[in-house]
């Protein structure tokens, strides 16, 4: 598939200017300004990221009443029970909220709903549960925003329910809890809104802990706390930014049982990086609450001996084996459904029980392969549960609203979304759909988009330049890893194929200077291209070092090329 290259152009007195009053390269210059750090003092604080730069946790609207409840909970020796959801933002939270109310002496129970037997969010059925067992306070984590029924059931029942979440609320405003701590809710001044849900679980902490004259170990929990922020592709600037630096950081150092298995089973040993997280840690840890129940979670991190987290690891590492070798299957049986898939503006497949946990999944490798908006279904006794991704400049939800009519319930926003429907009426919705995509898509938005920072010199390229580009992490959502682009190389020899997927080119430029790039899925990527010794090729990639048997060199991580003109 063909695409776009939109290379950003540079301002060159502003760069040597700003690399000047840093003392960095006009490189680093040229990408600090084009983020937006066009000024030395906000380039030093994005450069600088430290614990001064969290907010006051008193600064969200419902805080003060939430402490003050859970103090008085404390103090009566009444039962708290935390509700997570089944993500890594859930479990996580869950994690951090437990460990700072165990400090302060309180009696804690935890629930994760599961995914398929109860769905996602706040259900009357386990409240009950915790209303038998005398929890009189329940705090939701990364959920609860939308649970009004259950809520008011709680209330009814003289449960103070205290909501933590991120995600926004509806048109009618809050359930009816004791408190809702938000940053995205109506009248909340807090500064910085991309808090993930482990985040304000996070912020719960902090000031409980503050109000307990133990502040000083506020920053230990910033290690699991990155972990969920960058599982949940949240933004990894402002306040996230010096959450996720910090993290990361300090993760080497754990003492935590469960992280240190779990590092050691994601194969994390030493430097810690976003991408070592989104990659490693994360899968394994979003396996559990894809592919049996998110609990595992809670109870590897908080395994009071190395060899019960270890089992727990590697089950959890076992869980995401299996999740991939699911998730590949379906993808393949979606893609082989119908081979007209990419004449339509929008996809939409479905198979009879398919995993339910992994379509969202298939989804988003359907939408990146295909770059078209995809639902995945899975089917069962009549009833199709969906999973929705989509693309850069079309809205997801917008396009299910353009159609409610046919769902029994859906939501989302604009990059993914969920849905339940008869399985009768997906035809109708594939055709609703295609149209809402046709009206609102043209031939350039269906053509996916390579966001160039720089055009440089093969002259440029090495393991120092890789080096100083590490000033900018912690790379992710809002700060992705730069891309550059270089013409005039030359294929040396036929592309080597690794795992029959996957390309290995060796190039050269005209001063006989080598480089190796790896094309990851470039067999798939790569059709329709020539890549014949000595032809001239401009290349699109991401610098990167690569370490084998003790040696490290140079590679370049290609995300397309072209020939030379």
């Amino acid at each position: 598939m063909n695409k776009r290259w939109t290379i950003k152009k540079h301002d060159r007195k502003e760069v040597a200017k700003l690399a000047n009053a840093l003392q960095v390269s006009p490189l680093i210059s040229a990408l600090l300004i084009s983020r937006g750090y066009e000024t030395a003092e906000r380039a030093k604080k994005f450069l600088n990221p430290k614990y001064e730069d969290l907010h006051d946790p008193y600064l969200l609207k419902g805080m003060e009443r939430a402490v003050q409840r859970i103090l008085k909970a404390i103090e009566n020796k009444e039962k708290i029970l935390i509700w997570g959801d089944y993500d890594v933002d859930g479990t996580t939270g869950t994690v951090v909220l437990r460990k700072a109310l165990e400090i302060l002496g309180a009696e804690t129970g935890f629930h994760i709903p599961h995914r398929f037997t109860e769905g996602y969010g706040v259900n009357i059925p386990a409240l009950k549960k915790a209303n038998e067992r005398d929890y009189k306070v329940v705090i939701s984590v990364d959920c609860g925003i939308t649970s009004f029924e259950p809520i008011s059931w709680a209330k009814e029942n003289e449960i103070d329910f205290i909501v933590t979440d991120h995600h926004l609320a509806k048109e009618k405003g809050n359930p009816d809890a004791f408190a809702v701590v938000n940053p995205n809710q109506k009248g909340c001044e807090y500064p910085d809104k991309n808090l993930a849900g482990v985040g304000v679980a996070f912020k719960l902490a902090h000031a409980l802990l503050r109000e307990n004259d133990k502040e000083h170990i506020v920053p230990h929990f910033l290690k699991v706390v990155a972990i969920g922020t960058i599982a949940d592709v949240m933004q990894l600037t402002g306040e996230n930014r010096a959450i996720v630096s910090l993290g990361l950081k300090d993760l080497p150092n754990a003492i935590n049982y469960g992280l240190k298995a779990l590092m050691e089973v994601s194969d994390c040993r030493s430097e810690m990086t976003s991408y070592h997280i989104g990659y490693r840690i994360a899968p394994r840890i979003n396996a559990a609450g894809r592919m049996d129940a998110a609990r595992n979670v809670v109870e590897l991190l908080e395994a009071e001996s190395f060899e019960k987290a270890k089992e727990l690891a590697e089950y959890l590492n076992d869980k995401n084996l299996e999740r991939q070798k699911v998730q590949r299957k379906i993808t393949e049986l979606a893609l082989s459904e119908s081979k007209d898939l990419s004449k339509r503006k929008f996809v939409v497949v479905a198979g009879e029980k398919w995993h339910r946990g992994v379509i969202g999944l298939a989804a988003s490798k359907i939408a990146e392969r295909l770059y078209r908006p995809t639902i995945v279904f899975s089917t069962e006794n009549g009833v199709a549960y969906g999973s929705a991704r989509s693309i850069s400049n079309y809205h997801i939800l917008e396009g299910l609203n353009s159609c409610e009519n046919l769902f029994e319930q859906f939501g989302g926003h604009a990059a993914a979304a969920g849905m339940t429907i008869k399985t009768d009426k997906i035809e109708e919705l594939s055709e609703q759909l295609n149209k809402h995509a046709s009206d609102n898509l043209n031939e350039e938005d269906l053509i996916p988009e390579i966001k160039i920072d720089a055009e440089v010199s093969s002259q440029t390229l090495s393991l120092e330049m890789v080096e100083e580009l590490k000033l900018l992490e912690p790379f992710g959502q809002g700060n992705p890893k730069p891309v550059f682009s270089t013409d005039n190389l030359v294929i040396i020899k036929e592309p080597w194929i690794m795992k029959d997927k996957h390309l290995k080119l060796n190039l050269k430029d005209d001063n006989g200077n080598h480089f190796e790039a790896v094309w990851w899925d470039g067999v798939e990527k790569s059709k329709g291209q020539t890549l014949e010794p000595q032809n001239r090729i401009k290349l699109a990639y991401i610098p990167e070092e690569n370490t084998w048997q003790g040696r490290t060199n140079l590679q370049l991580n290609v995300k397309d090329l072209r020939s030379s003109k």
